[in-house]
């Protein structure tokens, strides 16, 4: 049996709507098709852990000092904050127009005078003073002193509530006061406030940690603004250290909408912290108790860590969702001691310092993370500690010595270059680091910069195409790593999301919008991590894994606005494919058209003669036949495809009499352009469609495919 066989074959066709896919069962693939090509990826960026994975929901509920960013083009890396009086403002005034609250100006008064970003007073600035003060464990508190006798004042935030799922709250506040008091933590309807619902927690002088819960009634609008407030009716000098408010139906910390989709699309693995933020992180200071945990700056992005997600949470995360943890440790300013100790912390026994640390946190059992990524674009100056080609290789053995003797059996993954696998970067490494390199890996985010002259179906078709190009080079890196003397190389590809930006003004008479951006909450991303992830099975078993950019918000996946979870097409793409996994390719043989691009986008070269129709066929273990049908061409129209199964024995009527004969399932995922996607007012626009064809004769199909649609075919054995 051949090492790889080639499982696509194409000629090219002039036959305008028509194409033929035959399928050879005679010869299979010698590798199965890995479930982590259908991983996942998450980062503390934005909203994709804090009001996306996680379940907390207030805005800055640490009362820390926010770190508004002017850019990542600090000569040491990172974020660089932002101090502009009037840039800042326009930064809190879209944030009140993305999140409807009913004006900027009193958050933006709150915050020039002494407020956490995101609070506002309740009262005016005679009944109301705010000052910065110190929590705790130290770091940011806010001081609130009411002047006010007789009428609640304090201070408050606009927030949405998951009220589609549960009206029952748990609140968990740090707080002293100069002198014992009461004060309300109360929720209402922004435009009602008379109707709030109050509870009564009393603060002394030392600092204590209270926890309830609040339970609203049945008639609040589920879609509704609401107003969330702490105050006191009588003068009253109050430090807030933190206040923390989960629904009560949250798993672990996490929202029950995001587990509940993840664990329902089979994902396998999920890649975390990081990312940029990684390379600024230190894992230690997101463990142990909550209350005790610092709230530190975003190293890479505009905003703050909360340190409410650690390690921890996230492989209680992983546990709930039912996918396999995977960690990328801070080569940027961290140590080789440091991600050793973290192997020891997730790994060892409780016979290990760090293991005994897990298990004193709670965790007696090791959490056995088998893969491990020893840093995160590294290249990039947008990174923290970004370094060279040999600053890679020295980072690379210093790092893989320190975490190998924590665990010998863990998989480290080398970082590469992003779009570049055959650069000097990845060649250093390669090269240096030789037998000791198990594996590299690849960050798909290109696209570059378009503006209204940039032809759309040429950038369309660029992305489509792209995977073809892709092919080439990574079997360039193969025949590289096996020169250095690599057994048995391996990549992995840690990020993946279309990234193209519009750059200049919107033109009338231009040719390409905004919207129509193949972006990666469009179809156009689902298509694109497709025709990718059938690159990776055609490589064998060369590249081991994918985790695609992201769980929730930051890139594709889930979307998370107003407390409503819902799906991007790219999620819905991969909850039909992992049916692949553990299947075994089988070779096609593809009559169809093609098209070519005359310019290149970013790493993306002009393309030449691309199969319109991308295909996948494999074998399930019951002998099922699966077919993944790509249609990719922007001005192809439907595409009639008849389908010849050679070598295979279908169902009969005998055994399916109520059918009429042996049926194909079909499952169809499509836009009606590239750029549809799913939006709050209107999450289901693309779904999932199941259909049959027509009675198979003579192991003969014909179906019809849907420009922009990913197909799914199963046909059942005899």
């Amino acid at each position: 049996m051949p090492q790889n066989i080639k499982l696509l074959q194409h000629e090219s066709s002039r036959v305008s709507g028509k194409a033929e896919l035959i399928v050879d069962t005679s010869t299979q693939s010698p590798h199965t098709i890995s479930p982590f090509l259908y991983g996942k990826f998450c980062e503390h960026l934005g909203s994709n852990i804090y009001h996306g994975m996680e379940a907390q929901i207030l805005f800055n509920c640490t009362f820390g000092k926010w770190y508004f960013s002017a850019g990542d083009d600090h000569p040491d890396g990172g974020v660089r904050e932002e101090s502009d009086r009037g840039r800042i403002i326009s930064r809190i005034e879209a944030r009140a127009v993305r999140m409807g609250w009913s004006s900027a100006t009193p958050v933006i008064e709150a915050f020039f005078d002494g407020g956490a970003y995101g609070w506002f007073r309740v009262g005016t600035k005679d009944d109301v003073r705010l000052s910065p003060d110190v929590g705790r464990y130290g770091g940011r508190a806010q001081r609130v002193e009411v002047m006010m006798e007789s009428r609640d004042c304090g201070i408050g935030q606009w927030v949405y509530l998951p009220l589609h799922r549960t009206h029952g709250f748990e609140y968990r506040i740090v707080a002293r006061s100069s002198e014992p008091v009461s004060i309300t933590l109360g929720i209402a309807p922004s435009n009602n406030i008379e109707k709030a619902v109050y509870t009564k927690i009393s603060i002394g002088c030392d600092w204590e940690t209270t926890i309830g819960n609040i339970n609203l009634p049945d008639d609040f609008e589920p879609n509704g603004l609401y107003q969330f407030s702490i105050t006191a009716n009588k003068s009253a000098n109050i430090v807030l250290d933190r206040v923390l408010l989960y629904p009560d139906d949250h798993i672990n910390g996490a929202d029950p909408d995001v587990i509940n989709m993840l664990k329902d699309s089979n994902l396998p693995l999920l890649r975390w912290p990081g990312g940029n933020f990684v390379s600024g992180y230190h894992w230690h200071k997101g463990i142990g108790p909550i209350d005790a945990r610092l709230t530190m700056p975003n190293p890479a992005w505009e905003g703050l860590e909360f340190n409410l997600f650690g390690t921890d949470e996230f492989i209680s995360f992983c546990r709930a969702v039912g996918c396999e943890p995977m960690i990328c440790v801070n080569a940027g300013d961290g140590t080789p001691e440091e991600a050793g100790e973290w192997v020891e912390y997730c790994n060892g026994s409780t016979n290990t310092h760090k293991g005994r640390l897990r298990a004193d946190n709670g965790h007696p059992e090791p959490y056995n993370i088998k893969y491990w990524e020893i840093g995160n674009e590294i290249y990039g100056r947008w990174q923290v500690k970004w370094t060279t080609p040999d600053g890679n290789l020295d980072r690379y053995k210093r790092f893989s010595k320190a975490m190998l003797k924590a665990d010998p059996s863990i998989q480290l993954l080398g970082c590469g270059f992003g779009n570049e696998p055959n650069s000097e970067w990845n060649y250093r490494l390669i090269d240096g680091a030789g037998k000791s390199l198990r594996s590299i890996t690849d960050h798909i985010l290109t696209g570059g910069a378009v503006n209204s002259e940039t032809d759309p179906a040429e950038l369309y078709h660029a992305f489509m195409g792209y995977a073809v190009e892709l092919e080439r080079r990574y079997d360039k890196l193969r025949d590289r790593m096996n020169m250095a003397g690599i057994n048995n190389p391996r990549m992995a590809i840690t990020e993946l999301q279309l990234f193209a930006h519009f750059h200049g003004e919107v033109r009338p008479d231009g040719k390409l919008t905004p919207n129509m951006l193949p972006r990666p909450d469009t179809i156009a991303e689902a298509l694109f991590h497709a025709t990718i992830v059938n690159t990776c099975i055609r490589l064998g078993d060369f590249v081991e894994l994918l985790t695609h950019s992201a769980t929730v918000n930051h890139g594709g996946g889930l979307r998370k606005e107003r407390e409503r979870v819902y799906a991007n097409p790219i999620h819905l793409a991969h909850k039909m494919a992992t049916m692949l996994a553990g299947c075994t390719p089988i070779p096609i043989r593809l009559k169809c058209e093609t098209f070519s691009t005359q310019h290149a986008f970013a790493h993306i070269p002009s393309l030449d003669e691309i199969p319109v129709i991308d295909a996948m066929s494999a074998l399930s273990p019951e002998g099922n036949i699966i077919l993944i049908l790509i249609h990719r061409g922007a001005s192809f129209g439907d595409i009639e495809l008849t389908v010849q199964l050679d070598g295979f024995k279908a169902q009969d009527e005998s055994v399916l009499p109520l059918l009429g004969g042996t049926r194909a399932e079909i499952m169809v995922l499509a836009g009606e352009t590239w750029y549809d996607r799913n939006t709050l007012e209107e999450p289901d626009k693309i779904y999932l469609q199941q259909s049959k064809t027509s009675v198979i004769h003579n192991n003969q199909l014909t179906l019809t495919l849907l420009p922009y649609s990913l197909t799914r075919v199963v046909v059942k054995a005899q």
